[in-house]
């Protein structure tokens, strides 16, 4: 670990730095000036395609050399932008500034710098500073969500599924209260997660991003006291939407966003709340996974692959704690809280605009952070699992009285009058053993066949079609 990553205040770039590695780039402050000035050239091509008199179409050089700027965007050029930033104390300005500079370096062709210099003024061409973020944090939460979201998602539905399928015909014990009830299988446990899962990832994926370009508070003012004939609307709706690449250009003229067109001086937030609230639902159901595989294994139902090396307490040598779903609780509830602050804030702001949304946007990436860290812990606990067979027998094979409903169900259906009540008499709170019930089925006023069929029945194979449905999940 290095000294910086040692002293880091946050976790997640500290001791977690390495596992959020896929993260950081789209998440990160680099991340978004990258965004930005992706923005920002996108928005500099498409003006000169619009027909303005005063900017004529880029050449080939001059477009493949502007989108080399977004394309070769690192840490260096993020630093530029915050040298500039110390001057301005304006990060949108300070990303202008670079990509002027960016136009008149000196190394430049002399027709490509005399080109790129009749087109600096229309770098931010009436532009409000919002018009360049709120698309900057679409299009960082597009890569974050279709790059690592969703594919950590898909991964720990893989898992789920393949456990719901390999474990489908292993009966269980179920503890509705904590208390002994009607076995299920450790499958169907697992397909009840996986399409729980499934649903709420559907919900991630389906949340449009959307992005506004209209100016200082929605109106397009400033567009319109330069180019009163031209349809602002529908040129800020091209740039937004289109994802296509025109055969004289080497990059989208667009960005693949949904196109907001009414807004204050900030698009209103309300689909990051949707798309957080999501993701936090997600969250949720992998909380209450994570607590229940906890419980199994402290049950014994499951056991711990061992990794050579590894201390589970410093006093306790025969410790193997379950240390993947304690993170990945703790993680998944640090993230919950941040979600749930950022869709209650951000769909807030006074008037036209204040700044409070401003530094709560920044923390974004801790909040998907937090999330993505959580889905490696528990994807790597459930490939450690084995399951104890012994166990699961032991439990079901000491609770006989859970098949006093299938009794009670079968002599109802044959009318046994108090069939219920009998049945409650003899097990409620009581141990039951194998004969105490047998002793019993004996003398129902049954059909034989029916007793023969209570007769045969036991904890383990009273699973109803469990095994069915976890092997259709």
């Amino acid at each position: 670990m290095t000294e910086h990553a040692v002293s880091a205040l946050s976790p997640l770039d500290g001791r977690y730095a390495a596992k959020l590695a896929a993260l950081r780039p789209l998440m990160s402050e680099q991340g978004f000036m990258h965004r930005r000035v992706q923005v920002e050239i996108t928005w500099l091509l498409a003006l000169g395609d619009s027909g303005m008199p005063q900017l004529k179409p880029f050449s080939t050089e001059a477009r493949s050399y502007l989108t080399g700027l977004v394309a070769q965007f690192g840490a260096a050029e993020a630093l530029a932008i915050k040298a500039i930033e110390k001057t301005t104390n304006h990060d949108v300005k300070a990303v202008e500034y670079w990509i002027k500079a960016q136009c008149q370096l000196p190394e430049l062709s002399a027709s490509l710098k005399s080109e790129l210099a009749s087109a600096l003024e229309f770098i931010h061409f009436a532009c409000t500073s919002e018009d360049i973020n709120n698309t900057s944090h679409a299009l960082q939460l597009k890569a974050a969500r279709s790059q690592v979201l969703l594919p950590a998602l898909d991964e720990l539905q893989d898992t789920l599924r393949s456990m719901a399928h390999r474990y489908a015909d292993a009966a269980m014990l179920s503890r509705t209260h904590g208390q002994t009830a009607s076995p299920t299988t450790v499958g169907k446990e697992m397909a009840n997660v996986l399409m729980r899962l499934q649903t709420a990832r559907s919900r991630v994926a389906q949340v449009p991003l959307l992005a506004k370009m209209n100016g200082a508070v929605g109106n397009y003012n400033a567009h319109v006291s330069a180019r009163a004939d031209f349809d602002w609307e529908a040129f800020a709706k091209h740039v937004i939407e289109t994802t296509d690449t025109p055969a004289n250009a080497s990059a989208p003229l667009g960005l693949g966003l949904q196109f907001q067109p009414y807004s204050i001086q900030i698009e209103p937030h309300d689909y990051m709340a949707e798309l957080f609230d999501a993701v936090a639902r997600s969250n949720t159901i992998l909380i209450d996974l994570s607590r229940d595989i906890w419980g199994y294994v402290s049950l014994g139902y499951f056991k711990q692959r061992l990794k050579a090396g590894e201390i589970g307490s410093s006093t306790m040598p025969h410790k193997v704690n379950p240390i993947d779903f304690e993170n990945a609780e703790g993680n998944l509830g640090l993230s919950n809280a941040m979600l749930r602050h950022l869709s209650e804030k951000l769909p807030i702001s006074r008037w036209q605009r204040d700044l409070s949304d401003s530094t709560v946007l920044r923390n974004m990436g801790v909040a998907l952070g937090y999330a993505v860290l959580a889905y490696q812990s528990l994807l790597q606990g459930l490939n450690k699992l084995e399951l104890n067979p012994d166990a699961l027998h032991a439990d079901l094979d000491n609770a006989w009285e859970v098949l006093a409903e299938p009794i009670q169900t079968v002599m109802r259906r044959y009318g046994v009058a108090g069939a219920y009540e009998q049945l409650k008499e003899v097990t409620r709170g009581q141990r039951v053993t194998r004969e105490d019930l047998h002793g019993l089925i004996h003398t129902l006023a049954i059909p034989a066949e029916e007793k023969t069929r209570l007769l045969a029945l036991t904890p383990a194979t009273y699973i109803g079609v469990a095994a069915a449905l976890a092997k259709r999940a």
